[in-house]
């Protein structure tokens, strides 16, 4: 959806600006964009500050140390980082479409909602299928951005598998048992992959 919108808006004001908010994160190291978040989540953050400064202060947490928003505040900021790679596969894919298609479903009276679900999206079902690849991959073997922020706390409740190999491997000494949950990830993953590309091949 941003990145129709984006190449909606090609050539006006803002629309460089969008694009590189959107694409930061892919050009700043991500232990960089841990702490930051880090620090916007803090309980004296930026996020809190703003809440108090807009009268919620009823609403301010420590989101890191919640067990029931750690996991969301830490996948909203995992969601920012790859959203960014996601708009860029998909604006190149809305550039190979051809413009003549859009012009006739506007001559048959289709809208900017219709366009986008009867014309982009069927036609960017190969971005899609890397997008979601991506977007697995970075789900499944996340690691740095929970280890800085979380560490995988409060208690086990932002534990992911790489989160688990480290604490296995470097922890508890089980470095056997590491290693075949390592080999295990990469076998799900690898699934999963070919799942998403033979669903894209099977519908194009």
């Amino acid at each position: 959806m941003s990145a129709a919108l984006v190449a909606r808006r090609s050539g006006r004001r803002g629309t460089f600006l969008i694009r590189t908010l959107l694409f930061l994160p892919q050009v700043v190291p991500l232990v960089a964009v841990a702490v930051i978040w880090r620090w916007v989540y803090a309980e004296n953050g930026t996020l809190n500050q703003a809440l108090r400064a807009i009268g919620l202060g009823r609403l301010t947490d420590s989101w890191l140390g919640s067990f029931t928003w750690a996991l969301p505040a830490v996948g909203l900021v995992g969601t920012w980082v790859v959203a960014g790679l996601c708009m860029v596969l998909f604006l190149s894919g809305t550039q190979r479409i051809d413009q003549e298609i859009y012009e006739a479903a506007r001559m048959d009276g289709a809208g900017p909602v219709r366009e986008f679900w009867s014309i982009t999206v069927p036609l960017l079902r190969p971005e899609m299928a890397v997008a979601l690849s991506i977007t697995v991959i970075a789900a499944l073997s996340s690691f740095d951005l929970i280890y800085i922020t979380t560490g995988g706390g409060p208690g086990n409740s932002t534990v992911v598998p790489g989160i688990l190999i480290y604490r296995l491997a470097f922890g508890g000494g089980a470095v056997g048992l590491a290693s075949a949950l390592a080999v295990v990830l990469t076998l799900v993953i690898s699934v999963a992959v070919v799942f998403i590309n033979h669903l894209a091949r099977e519908r194009s």
